[in-house]
């Protein structure tokens, strides 16, 4: 049973052509989850690692040109979980939407923690069948050897979606494939018994759940080519739509809208 949720920012992003707000967002953020459980602590989604700073050209240069992350240590998931007063052994486990690098890049400064990921999103880090994938995945950021929680297709249902449960009833893999070829969503139930649903990069901004959706012209069009199934993220997107206008009890937010990570956290 969750006790408390905590929302973090593991990684302020400043994206290549922003003045204004008018092509990208001024600044974007790395939206993680730290789920307080009876059975010890879960990360949803672990943004940038301490190793990430200690050597950012891993990161490589396009990503670190164009998203330009502040890189700043006190925002890595490990000080945060410190800060808060917890031990590093507590957070038992990190739960992926997926493994870009400013999503899975926190999870080497847990080594002991089980790491939950979709079974196809972690083929398509491990054995990329692309150019697309073998760009966006790092493999020095799971070099330490994760003790992986790989689940694969099927499950219950979860508001009209399939839902896999990941730890008990309380924490749901929901799959979202489009931006990547195993995406997720992860869902949350509250202490008062709604729903988080932490929807990963299935969107990017807030307007893009409107009806009609409102749309952040260059956030479309880096979506568009980061996209590994584009036809699926945009049906994704639109059911992502119905299902907020259809049940308040689960608020939905993406990993890198700062408007969403104010009002939540």
């Amino acid at each position: 049973m969750t006790t408390r949720i905590h929302h973090l920012d593991c990684g302020t992003m400043h994206p290549f052509g922003a003045p204004g707000g008018r092509l990208m967002p001024r600044r974007m953020v790395a939206h993680c989850l730290l789920v307080e459980r009876p059975e010890g602590l879960v990360l949803v989604d672990s943004g940038f690692g301490t190793a990430d700073l200690a050597d950012s050209k891993r990161l490589g240069r396009p990503f670190l040109t164009l998203i330009r992350p502040d890189l700043a240590p006190e925002q890595t998931a490990r000080a945060q979980v410190v800060d808060l007063g917890f031990d590093v052994a507590d957070v038992t486990d990190i739960v992926l939407t997926h493994m870009d690098v400013d999503h899975a890049g926190g999870i080497g400064d847990f080594p002991q923690a089980r790491v939950h990921v979709s079974a196809e999103e972690h083929r398509a880090a491990m054995e990329p069948a692309s150019l697309l994938e073998k760009r966006r995945y790092i493999p020095a950021q799971w070099a330490h050897g994760p003790q992986w929680q790989l689940h694969g297709a099927g499950g219950e249902d979860w508001f009209g979606f399939t839902g896999v449960r990941a730890l008990g009833d309380d924490v749901v893999l929901i799959p979202l494939r489009g931006h990547t070829r195993g995406h997720s969503g992860v869902a949350v139930r509250t202490p008062e018994g709604g729903w988080l649903l932490h929807a990963g990069d299935s969107y990017f901004w807030h307007g893009e759940l409107e009806r009609p959706p409102a749309h952040n012209y260059g956030l479309v069009g880096f979506q568009k080519l980061m996209a590994v199934y584009e036809k699926e993220r945009r049906t994704n997107q639109e059911r992502l739509r119905e299902l907020r206008a259809g049940h308040p009890e689960v608020t939905i937010f993406s990993a890198h809208d700062e408007t969403e990570f104010q009002h939540l956290a």
